[in-house]
């Protein structure tokens, strides 16, 4: 009996670990068509198709960045598509790159998605369209959204908790929650670092019954989180299920990683002075 339960015990924890590897938009509604030509879909092989697996977004002419959990084992025969908005249509904008380096920050953690950034090289500088092009991120000595700041992302994650996908990109605007209290014990707790920031979408009080949970979701991860058109954040994790109060989406500030972003893109040597003669 006790055997059977340690089976059934190991197997929750196998399927929390499945629903938490990944997150998707919650609500929100679909895109303009390339209105964001900085996303980008990590994509990987299942029988003859590709299958979208996590987002990630432009940030130099090779570069893409994206969340660590994302690339466990390295490429592994994933692909980068850019210009997407319909991830079924043979859209003419599309544009298809292996992975020619995988970058995991040396210090992430999956016991709490600490450092949940990586960096992934293209095998060729991308065709730069009105469908594809870079995005800024904030670097180091920039200031960080306040509290209850309006953010938005994007992604073809799920729209609910039972993995329903979307065909085409979608998109969410949520506000930052108060650091501190991600940190309760009844929200994530010492899992909740200073290299986190969470958001969601709060109904107001009182809460009409019209109100529509929004949240990122399963298959975002990866992806973006902006402010005022900037990159502030990478949709990293959340809870078991979206669109849950005391378990909004926890995305990595992109300003603390400027110094490893230079170094792994070989721009600090770039970037120093030259000598006087």
């Amino acid at each position: 009996m006790a055997a059977d339960r340690g089976v059934l015990l190991g197997a929750a924890v196998f399927v929390v670990a499945l629903v938490s590897l990944s997150e998707g938009i919650l609500g929100g509604r679909e895109a303009t068509p390339h209105s964001r030509p900085y996303m980008a879909s990590i994509q990987v092989p299942e029988g003859a198709r590709l299958k979208h697996e996590c987002g990630g977004f432009v940030i130099a002419d090779q570069w893409v960045m994206t969340a660590a959990h994302c690339l466990p084992n390295g490429a592994q025969g994933r692909v980068v598509v850019l210009g997407v908005h319909s991830l079924s249509q043979p859209e003419d904008t599309k544009q298809t790159f292996n992975i020619l380096e995988v970058h995991i920050h040396p210090q992430f953690t999956i016991v709490n998605y600490n450092n949940d950034i990586a960096l992934i090289k293209l095998d060729r500088v991308f065709n730069a369209t009105e469908a594809v092009g870079t995005v800024q991120f904030l670097r180091a000595g920039g200031t960080d959204p306040p509290i209850d700041a309006e953010v938005d992302t994007a992604g073809w994650g799920s729209l609910d908790d039972l993995q329903t996908r979307p065909d085409t990109l979608r998109e969410v605007v949520v506000k930052v929650f108060n650091p501190k209290r991600c940190g309760r014990s009844d929200y994530y707790g010492s899992k909740f670092t200073s290299n986190m920031m969470c958001a969601f979408k709060l109904c107001p009080n009182p809460c009409p019954t019209s109100f529509k949970k929004e949240d990122t979701c399963d298959g975002d991860s990866g992806g973006p989180l902006l402010y005022n058109g900037v990159v502030v954040g990478i949709t990293s994790n959340g809870g078991a299920k979206c669109g849950q109060l005391k378990k909004p989406g926890i995305y990595t500030v992109v300003s603390h990683y400027t110094e490893w972003i230079d170094n792994t893109m070989g721009l600090q040597a770039a970037a120093a002075p030259q000598d006087q003669e």
